[in-house]
């Protein structure tokens, strides 16, 4: 990434490498599996939103899946499972059905005295970041839809009043319904969130790359742009 100042490319090459590496600024945390010794490990660029998460959603692939499953639900994660598997990724981040199924099984939420459910999505891969998300379907688009689709709770944790051209990814806006960042702007209350995770040994503020391994292809004149060295 550092290396994209001292190249002679064209601005938007640059940039359409930086974006294909995908720094990214968030906090790494982990869940803890109701009932096991088990714990779900996550990265956000929102920590701030925690208050919000009302569910998860692992990849369908993650190696927690069949062990967390509870009994009744074998027979349909096996069959959901089966189904992602028939699918190539690019298929299933091109999908724009909302699939999903319920393991059975709960995380305890870090900060409230709640339970959570733990879903399984095609739209979470195993290979990105953790394979596993906490979802907050107030501040993320792709949650959101999978919220309306299976009826999981919703609740608002940034008030964009003073920001009405803001997207829901936008980090900006005064926290909502999130004990004791209540009040604070979002970049604040990131934060504030990420020492309170440090201080409870929780979590850690963490830099995260989308960048995985190069698969070049033949496409419409050179495909991906990749170097040569003389």
């Amino acid at each position: 990434l550092n290396g994209l100042k001292h190249v002679d490319w064209s601005d938007s090459l640059k940039t359409m490498q930086t974006n294909w590496i995908g720094r990214s600024e968030g906090a790494s945390m982990f869940f803890d599996i109701v009932g096991t010794s088990h714990s779900v490990e996550i990265f956000t660029t929102r920590p701030d939103t925690i208050f919000g998460a009302t569910y998860m959603v692992l990849a369908p692939m993650h190696d927690l899946v069949k062990v967390i499953t509870s009994d009744d639900q074998k027979e349909k994660i096996n069959a959901y499972i089966d189904y992602v598997r028939s699918k190539s990724e690019i298929e299933r981040m091109a999908e724009k059905e909302i699939t999903g199924c319920f393991t059975g099984a709960y995380a305890k939420h870090p900060f409230l005295d709640k339970q959570i459910p733990i879903w399984i999505g095609e739209y979470v891969l195993k290979d990105y970041g953790t394979g596993a998300i906490m979802a907050v379907p107030s501040d993320d688009e792709r949650d959101q839809a999978f919220a309306k689709k299976f009826g999981l709770e919703i609740i608002d944790v940034v008030d964009k009043t003073n920001y009405p051209d803001s997207s829901l990814s936008d980090k900006n806006g005064v926290m909502i319904n999130s004990d004791f960042i209540n009040g604070m702007e979002v970049k604040d209350a990131i934060d504030a969130i990420c020492h309170k995770i440090e201080s409870l040994g929780i979590g850690t503020k963490r830099i995260n790359y989308k960048l995985r391994d190069a698969g070049f292809s033949r496409q419409r004149y050179w495909g991906e742009p990749f170097p040569i060295v003389f």
